[in-house]
């Protein structure tokens, strides 16, 4: 599925359209539909912990959301080897607006209990 990014993904503002790709029931791989070196592999936070937000007004509407639409959250992460070293951005997750394929990274305050790079290790039960 294509997505048009509709605010700029910290790092690669020249990414202006992503293909959304489901790898299996936890992760997904978002690829540059411009340049195929960009790719990024994506998580579904809601399998790894608690994880709420308030959608800002301007992100809703630069999504074109409202309380109906079918939102997806993910959020990136880097692989490392081993995989429980990899680690997770929760404070800057992708919000993809299925209904019409708009997509925007947002920016969760620094107030938040999320962090930037949160080892996936801490959310696997040992």
């Amino acid at each position: 599925m294509k997505f048009d990014i509709c605010a700029p993904i910290l790092g690669f503002e020249d990414v202006k359209q992503v293909t959304l790709e489901k790898i299996d029931d936890i992760f997904m791989k978002m690829q540059c539909t411009d340049n195929e070196h960009i790719s990024f592999t994506l998580i579904n936070p809601f399998v790894l912990r608690e994880y709420d937000f308030e959608l800002p007004d301007k992100i809703s509407k630069t999504l074109d959301a409202n309380k109906n639409s079918n939102l997806l959250v993910l959020n990136i992460v880097l692989i490392q080897t081993p995989i429980e070293d990899s680690v997770v951005n929760f404070i800057g997750p992708m919000i993809f607006n299925t209904d019409n394929n708009r997509a925007v990274q947002i920016l969760l305050p620094e107030s938040t209990k999320y962090g930037v790079a949160e080892k996936i290790s801490t959310f696997l039960k040992k």
